[in-house]
């Protein structure tokens, strides 16, 4: 249960936000509900997504990979239902993505570059940082440091998310059931 109501309140800018998140993923975002309580915080928050949202540097498998990873590290519930959704458009196989929290127990699942990734993004997200200089030259090596910008800056990102969604008390909105493939 939501420990802030979802209902902000109807302002000019919360009901454009709405019709926006309705039109581009079905529903309103429980996320964007949360922090229309507070106009600033709202179009702050608005900017940086929009601006992230044109960062191209990185494989974007890699960069959804990371995200997934640092919200399964900071067990972000809302955050892992809607990765699961938003891999589909990118091609990632449904069973891979449900296996990045327990990466490690699949190793034949992920690539090496991808588990590289995905140990960067579960060392950032600890409560201290705890990425160490051999895994950040290494990463810098296969990708180069534009990249290595970019997947530091989506995962310093994804744990803004994924802390606020928590904090939020927001759990799964049911992304992730549209993805299920139906029973027969």
């Amino acid at each position: 249960m939501p420990r802030i109501s979802l209902t902000p309140p109807q302002t000019l800018l919360n009901r454009i936000g709405a019709w926006y998140s309705r039109r581009t993923y079905g529903k309103v975002l429980d996320p964007g509900l949360a922090v229309g309580h507070n106009s600033r915080v709202l179009i702050a928050y608005v900017k940086l997504e929009r601006g992230a949202a044109r960062w191209n540097r990185l494989d974007p498998a890699l960069k959804h990979l990371a995200v997934v990873a640092s919200a399964a590290r900071i067990n972000c519930s809302w955050c892992m239902d809607f990765g699961q959704w938003t891999a589909g458009p990118l091609g990632l196989p449904l069973d891979k993505v449900a296996q990045v929290p327990q990466w490690r127990d699949h190793p034949d699942a992920f690539t090496e570059l991808e588990r590289r990734v995905m140990a960067y993004a579960e060392a950032m997200s600890e409560t201290e940082p705890a990425v160490d200089d051999e895994s950040f030259a290494a990463l810098v090596d296969r990708l180069g440091e534009p990249a290595v910008v970019e997947l530091t800056a989506v995962v310093a990102l994804e744990n803004f998310r994924s802390r606020m969604n928590s904090a939020f008390g927001l759990t799964s909105q049911g992304f992730s059931d549209a993805c299920a493939v139906p029973a027969r």
